[in-house]
């Protein structure tokens, strides 16, 4: 029977194939999901603040080789390692940024979007307790 399989680990509770389509389980997966809007917007927050700091940390390398090559500084391998790493470490602080300063409105919102990090924290905190809890009562 198709209805009693197991569902996948990736597969929402209650998103089953096979049940009908109106035992209110369609309603929840809409809930849980994140509306197109805000996905596209979080998707180009993302390209932009990790995109930019990953492409500085690489430039930090072919920059420093230049200035090696050409004669024009003697740079310490440790120093562009650091200054490289500091860029990719920026750009995984940018990845976290760009997901939580996303406004969830239908307005986009502010350029930096610092407006919407304390909610957006909120609704990741509270999102994280509930799943803990439901957890713990399966």
């Amino acid at each position: 029977m198709p209805e009693d399989r197991q569902s996948l680990p990736f597969e929402p509770k209650g998103s089953k194939k096979g049940g009908s389509k109106g035992d209110g389980n369609d309603q929840a997966i809409r809930q849980e999901a994140i509306p197109r809007y805000v996905a596209d917007r979080m998707a180009r927050r993302v390209a932009v603040f990790t995109g930019v700091p990953t492409v500085s940390g690489m430039g930090v390398f072919v920059g420093s080789y230049l200035l090696i090559t050409k004669g024009i500084a003697d740079i310490a391998p440790g120093l562009t390692l650091a200054g490289s790493g500091f860029f990719f470490l920026l750009g995984l602080v940018g990845l976290s940024f760009g997901v939580l300063s996303s406004s969830w409105d239908q307005q986009p919102g502010s350029l930096l979007g610092l407006e919407n990090l304390k909610p957006n924290v909120q609704r990741m905190r509270q999102s994280i307790k509930a799943q803990k809890q439901q957890n713990k009562s399966d």
